[in-house]
């Protein structure tokens, strides 16, 4: 065993008990895996798993980058300093669902309370979103528990577009999506950008509500409404299921603009042998592909989240402006993007050299004087035969002209043109009490806006603050339905299966 690192963590088991307890926490090389390893005077040792490739990890954490410190995140007495701005704000607007999913204590049903927050109160936390220093918030992805359970949905989503927010989301598991196309085309004239759609598997066993996700898809094509699939994937459920996600996502892409896995992250009082009998790692993802995709995209295609910061910073020197920086954790994700050219199926990095291309741009970046926007482009096509190679790349797509636009615009409208002639394919695995990396956790870059102020996603769910901050603005059920004059029964879905059977019981997304 090879320690690489000392870092801080917490012990679960004092976390189940209702306190947050420090301890120091070491990450392992150890038969060409990657561990963390703690151990809590109280409660004895633990070790889990963080990668299951330790040449995978060697090779992501070399793009490891520091950012800025960001004030008025919430650190909760864990750290002094949070250093990554908001990439994505998250913003909870209801806890009622029309499913009983039991590996979700989230829901109304399950934690015996309804958090709702009046508009009033959804505007401050967005305009808190919107304020933060030195980059306003320029994504929000409104969640749920169910969103479209909210009449008001509609008001919301305008009231971010006119609060500033570039790119919006909804987060839904899509059957009020499957039932109705005009809302589908409603969501679309409001401005929203792209569905975030819950899609665990393509087989009943997995996803008990395939059927429904196909026809939200089908509507969302009809509206012209962009989706990303965003399975939950545990090992013992629907992990076989990766590759064959990726083969529906490849037939529809068209609509479908990405694939994001959640490996799960164990929120709730999972035992040692629930965390590894469930527990999945990027490299197990990675493996699935490989083998679906019988080696025509590997593990070697991926790289973490922090890897594209020198694109940030090349903006901010072309606009004279800071811009939001990618500076999470090299552990917080990954991803690549595949093309399509016919029956085939290429990742970016088999045409264009990626890392020299970043080194280039990393150069770019730090041009000063008069008319750098010309030298930019013109020293990008000078160059680029020396990264780029035209005869792998896919028919009928420009790569100078996609990335020239992208590269000196700087904004969402000038990457529609990448987006939309690939299929993003990335994972971004949340922490949780067993595998907490404080580290990791103040380089967070989703973030929730609550009513409590700017909290970091794995503190808000994997520490279990999220929680603590709804319960303490949340009203009985009882009173819900006293003032709604409606039953929180009636939410419920009439049309199929409420919940999924599963193994493990203690756990969330």
């Amino acid at each position: 065993m090879k320690v690489l690192e000392e870092i801080e963590s917490i012990c679960p088991e004092c976390l189940n008990e209702g306190k947050v307890k420090k301890i120091t926490a070491h990450i392992v090389e150890e038969d060409s895996k990657i561990w963390i390893k703690k151990t809590c005077d109280e409660h004895g040792e633990f070790k889990d798993l963080y990668f299951s490739d330790s040449d995978v990890y060697h090779r992501w954490e070399k793009f490891g980058v520091e950012g800025d410190e960001v004030k008025g995140v919430k650190k909760f007495r864990l750290y002094d300093k949070h250093i990554s701005q908001t990439v994505l704000t998250n913003l909870l607007v209801t806890n009622r669902c029309n499913l009983r999913c039991n590996y979700c204590f989230m829901n109304a049903g399950a934690s015996g309370h309804v958090y709702e927050p009046s508009l009033e109160q959804i505007r401050e936390m967005m305009k808190r979103a919107r304020d933060q220093k030195p980059v306003p918030s320029k994504a929000i992805q409104i969640t749920g528990g169910e969103p479209t359970l909210r009449e008001d949905l509609v008001d919301i989503i305008k009231m971010a577009k006119d609060l500033g927010f570039r790119h919006i989301q909804v987060n839904t598991n899509g059957l009020k999506l499957a039932e109705d196309e005009e809302y589908c085309k409603k969501l679309k004239s409001l401005g929203v950008d792209t569905i975030y759609l819950s899609f665990d598997g393509l087989t009943r066993e997995t996803n008990p509500w395939i059927e429904q996700n196909k026809e939200a898809i089908e509507n969302l094509r009809s509206a012209k409404l962009c989706v990303v699939l965003v399975p939950t994937v545990i090992k013992n459920r629907n992990l076989h299921q990766v590759g064959p996600i990726v083969e529906y996502a490849l037939d529809n892409i068209d609509v479908v603009r990405g694939v994001n896995f959640q490996p799960i992250s164990f929120c709730g009082r999972a035992s040692g042998k629930e965390v590894q009998e469930g527990r999945v790692d990027y490299v197990m993802l990675f493996k699935e592909l490989e083998k679906t995709f019988e080696g025509k995209i590997s593990r070697d295609d991926f790289y973490p989240v922090p890897f594209m910061y020198p694109i940030s910073k090349l903006v901010e020197t072309l606009r004279g402006e800071k811009q939001v920086e990618f500076t999470a954790g090299f552990g917080c994700g990954g991803a690549t993007y595949l093309f399509k050219d016919g029956d085939r199926i290429i990742p970016i990095t088999r045409f264009i050299k990626i890392e020299r291309f970043m080194r280039f741009i990393d150069k770019l970046s730090k041009k000063k004087g008069p008319l750098k926007k010309a030298r930019i482009v013109g020293s990008f096509l000078k160059n680029s035969s020396k990264f780029l190679d035209k005869e792998k790349a896919p028919r009928g797509i420009n790569i100078n002209k996609i990335v020239i636009n992208a590269i000196t615009k700087g904004d969402y409208g000038s990457l529609g043109a990448f987006h939309y002639t690939s299929l993003y394919v990335g994972s971004m695995w949340f922490q949780d009490a067993h595998n907490m990396n404080i580290d990791r956790l103040r380089r967070c870059v989703i973030h929730y806006s609550t009513p409590e102020g700017i909290v970091p996603f794995c503190s808000y769910n994997g520490l279990g603050i999220g929680e603590e901050i709804r319960k303490k603005h949340a009203i009985s059920i009882e009173e819900w339905e006293k003032q709604t004059g409606k039953k929180l029964i009636d939410d419920l879905w009439q049309s199929g299966p409420l919940s999924q059977t599963i193994k493990i019981t203690d756990f969330v997304k």
